[in-house]
């Protein structure tokens, strides 16, 4: 798809920031690249913080994993916190395997020993545990949004993509700025991907999204709306966290499509380019759907 072809979609836009989220609710890195693999972006959501009980633990009820940092390494992960010593996790590390718990849904885990089970413990307070999807186990996206498509997920909350815009982000800053709060930032929303050039929430109501990579074009679907919760409340530079932006949220971001829960940005399946690298720059098109 060259850039030219672009003018017959309803939307021309552009890759403009990719995330990805190592461990479930820790902090996210920002790339310039990434390989698209049929669960999300490479690395996306594949390791978890889990309770004795093997429940997974999130930042709704400990903000502070907001301050744990990954970094990927060709054969390692590091993860750097306020007052810790770096933890190196092998990427391709398998302890024990055991059941956990994401949501409604129970799989098996490996267990990523009693060295990193001592160091989130100690950060965060409570006795835990990491532990890595097992990428034998198949746990699915909700049928009901995927049109009857089997969508494997790793840990990520119930899609391979979280779909946002630029837009849609300086739209909620002014609103925000107008009632005299601070602006944030887009790392509050931990979304995946990030368009530039749209209206705001444009996102909303894209049909297939069409991105032009050099392996072939990528086809990702928005199909279900992302149902907010007090995260985006979190400031990921300090864990604490402060009601405004969520209170603002609730002003004008109510979605009839779940019953008018308050939404921001888009859970996305991949429908064709797995195997692509996705980077910043590259022109995305999609059509306004009408349903």
């Amino acid at each position: 798809m060259s850039p030219i072809e672009l003018g017959d979609f309803d939307v021309a836009a552009t890759v403009a920031r990719l995330f990805v989220y190592p461990i479930k609710s820790c902090a996210g890195i920002e790339l310039n690249e990434a390989l698209l693999t049929e669960t999300g972006l490479a690395f996306d959501r594949t390791w978890m913080v889990v309770d004795e009980a093997g429940g997974f633990v999130t930042q709704r009820e400990l903000p502070r994993m907001a301050l744990i940092r990954p970094m990927l390494r060709q054969y390692d992960m590091v993860l750097r916190a306020p007052g810790m010593l770096a933890l190196h996790v092998a990427l391709d590390a398998a302890e024990q395997s055991m059941a956990v718990r994401v949501w409604r849904d129970t799989v098996r885990a490996w267990d990523m020993g009693a060295v990193a089970a001592q160091w989130f413990s100690d950060f965060l307070g409570r006795r835990l545990r990491l532990v890595r999807f097992d990428p034998e186990q198949r746990r699915l996206s909700n049928m009901r949004w995927t049109h009857g498509v089997e969508v494997p997920n790793q840990f990520a909350d119930g899609f391979p993509l979280l779909v946002a815009s630029d837009a849609s982000m300086a739209e909620l800053n002014a609103r925000l700025a107008a009632a005299g709060h601070a602006c944030v930032g887009m790392e509050r929303f931990r979304p995946n991907l990030v368009l530039a050039g749209t209206m705001a929430h444009d996102e909303d109501r894209m049909d297939m999204l069409h991105i032009a990579t050099g392996e072939g074009v990528v086809q990702l679907d928005p199909v279900k709306p992302c149902a907010r919760c007090p995260i985006p409340n979190v400031d990921p530079a300090t864990g604490a966290s402060s009601p405004e932006v969520g209170d603002m949220l609730q002003t004008y971001r109510h979605d009839h499509r779940l019953d008018g829960a308050v939404t921001f940005g888009m859970n996305a399946i991949v429908c064709a380019g797995v195997g692509a690298w996705l980077r910043t720059g590259q022109s995305v098109g999609g059509n306004f759907r009408f349903d």
